[in-house]
């Protein structure tokens, strides 16, 4: 049994028989009144995210939940298809088990496939990827005031907004978890 002041972002647990992983923690102190633990978590089977508010010294169930390294092979269709790297087992998943991680898939990636007694809960991407930007329409001069971005298409049909000076064929790295662009590598 954990207590919630002891979860953090990326942490599983089991709450009223259902499997969430946290994807934030704040701690809040009032004044005057009790310490409250904020969670925004998601469910792994449904794949919604809800916050929720706890106190600190409520237990939740600790879930052991396994990883496996795969190789992301290609997309098929509705199909993701994976390759375990030691013994060459391959699996497919549906764009719901990947979520919205899919669309920072490129081949040949490694990725965790997630399991918990026995039960496969999804894909996990890498938290930080390198993809190459294929089209970027060029900056206007003038458009330098403040935090200017623009919207670019990676090399896996993805979107993201880039600050001006990233041209196309630039590679990029990209926060798989928030989407948001990180660097020019």
């Amino acid at each position: 049994m954990a207590l919630t002041a002891d979860l953090r972002p990326g942490n599983v647990f089991k709450h009223e028989g259902t499997l969430w992983e946290v994807v934030q923690f704040h701690h809040v102190q009032r004044p005057r009144l009790a310490p409250l633990v904020r969670l925004k978590m998601r469910n792994f089977k449904l794949g919604t995210i809800v916050e929720r508010t706890f106190s600190p010294d409520d237990k939740m169930e600790d879930a052991r939940v396994d990883e496996r390294k795969l190789q992301f092979m290609y997309k098929q269709g509705e199909g993701f298809h994976f390759m375990d790297t030691d013994n060459y087992e391959q699996y497919e998943f549906n764009a719901k088990q990947v979520g919205e991680q899919a669309q920072f898939l490129k081949e040949e990636m490694m990725c965790s496939m997630l399991m918990f007694e026995g039960e496969v809960l999804g894909i996990s991407v890498p938290n930080k990827v390198e993809l190459k930007v294929t089209t970027a329409p060029p900056a206007s001069k003038g458009d330098t005031v403040g935090n200017a971005t623009k919207l670019v298409t990676l090399e896996t049909g993805a979107e993201v907004l880039v600050p001006l000076f990233i041209k196309e064929g630039d590679t990029i790295r990209i926060d798989t978890r928030n989407g948001e662009y990180v660097e020019r590598v």
